[in-house]
């Protein structure tokens, strides 16, 4: 990284800017770390796997399992390889794929995630996260295991979409037109999360705006500014996390979900955020959230096509502190998160219910 020559001045101008910083671009990123045939092999299955689980062709249940966000990518590397051999248990049954979260939205202030802060000391070496985020995606890819992630930034895809085989966006974004603009080019199935209020209508609004065409500004992988035009995104479908007004993952708010898709002309096929406002953010309250949805999936409801679970090697959470080697080992710094032993439980109980 290097700093730009000194701009001109102008007194209307980046007048509480700081610095300019040059990054390397999305493509001299992607000629340093390529991508394997096995890495594109398992998005391109993934992706495929997403959309027809979508139209319903496929009759598994799409699981989206992981730590709330990637602070340390050992242990990050470790959950994964743990999780593929589940994943090779009960694929027949069970999608899989695996929350690698690199951003955080904050509704104040807050550690904003690897790539922005990979040293989580506030030195906001965004290069390092980039090239560690490309890097750790690469070797989750290539055991097998694809991957999910949600989408703040919209320069951030040109590094990483390639390796990403399902995306959200979230529900401080939702509404937002740049994000919206951003999924209609997206090359990978995405849920859109009710808003932070439990409103539904701002995600099913952002499902009608992505499927149609966009153009705005952007980047080409060479890091030039380019109009991006757009094919629109049909792949698309709600997420259901709860909002302040209360929780909407029992039958009646599904319900009431599901019919508000179809007088909006969209399929009623929907997924169910077990943690977040659903689960009050509680390592324990998901597991409740899990088992209610898992029910009302194997008694029938079939427009449930998935559920999402924050899991880490450790439950629970504990605070970012000025000494990172405090820090323990596989236990998030975000939101609680249920343990590696109670996610093998609650993966085999849905393996075992969709007999």
């Amino acid at each position: 990284m290097s700093e730009y020559p000194q701009i001109p001045s102008d007194p209307t101008q980046n007048t509480r800017v700081d610095s300019l910083t040059r990054v390397l671009t999305p493509v001299e990123l992607k000629n340093e770390r390529k991508k394997s045939e096995v890495a594109q092999q398992t998005v391109l299955e993934a992706r495929a796997g997403i959309e027809r689980i979508l139209a319903g062709e496929d009759k598994r249940v799409l699981v989206i399992v992981g730590p709330c966000s990637i602070h340390d990518e050992k242990a990050a590397l470790e959950y994964a390889g743990r999780l593929n051999e589940i994943r090779k248990q009960y694929e027949d049954r069970i999608m899989f794929v695996m929350r690698v979260y690199f951003e955080k939205p904050r509704t104040t202030t807050g550690w904003k995630g690897l790539i922005y802060d990979p040293h989580l000391d506030d030195s906001f070496d965004i290069e390092h996260g980039l090239r560690a985020a490309r890097g750790l995606l690469l070797e989750i890819n290539d055991i097998g295991l694809a991957t999910a992630t949600e989408f703040l930034d919209p320069i951030v895809p040109q590094y990483i979409d390639g390796l990403i085989s399902w995306a959200a966006i979230g529900a401080r974004t939702t509404e937002s037109q740049t994000h919206r603009q951003l999924a209609s080019g997206l090359s990978m199935p995405v849920g859109y999360k009710n808003a932070t209020d439990g409103n539904l209508q701002v995600a099913i609004n952002a499902m009608i705006a992505a499927r149609g065409h966009s153009s705005f500004l952007g980047i080409t992988p060479g890091g030039q500014v380019a109009i991006v035009k757009t094919a629109g995104n049909p792949a698309g479908h709600l997420i259901l996390r709860g909002g302040a007004d209360g929780t909407n993952f029992d039958a009646a708010s599904i319900a009431h979900a599901e019919n508000e898709l179809q007088q909006a002309g969209l399929s009623p096929r929907l997924m169910v955020d077990c943690s977040h406002a659903n689960a009050g953010k509680s390592h324990e309250q998901q597991q409740h959230v899990w088992r209610s949805v898992m029910e009302q999936r194997v008694k029938g409801n079939r427009n449930i096509i998935g559920m999402m679970l924050e899991s880490n090697l450790v439950e629970g959470r504990q605070n970012l502190g000025t000494h990172k080697s405090a820090l323990v080992y596989g236990q998030s710094i975000t939101d609680e998160c249920v343990g590696w032993e109670k996610t093998v439980e609650l993966l085999g109980e849905l393996y075992d219910a969709l007999k």
